[in-house]
């Protein structure tokens, strides 16, 4: 499954994604190469993630967000056993 989805294609979108030099630019991108449900997604699961990150309960999360404990619990599991990239993200570049 790795190879599938981490091919040329993915790398030639995220060598494009790493020279986008502002909010601005990020957000036009994003919103033409995605819906607004699949935006929200990728939204709703970073800040799952800093609230973990922070400390917050399950509880806490869900009344917050609005998403089930299982949600929660997932991104729970990626940020303690995934590839890193949450871990990575949080620990250099958690804006307020």
């Amino acid at each position: 499954m790795a190879s599938r989805l981490w091919n040329r294609e993915a790398d030639k979108l995220l060598h494009s994604i790493l020279t986008l030099e502002s909010v601005s630019e990020a957000k036009r991108f994003f919103r033409d190469l995605m819906t607004e449900d699949e935006i929200r997604m990728i939204v709703d699961r970073w800040q799952v993630a800093r609230m973990l990150h922070d400390g917050r309960t399950y509880r806490e999360i869900a009344e917050d967000t609005g998403l089930s404990s299982r949600t929660i619990a997932r991104l729970s599991r990626w940020l303690k056993s995934g590839k890193g990239g949450y871990r990575h993200m949080l620990a250099h570049h958690h804006p307020e």
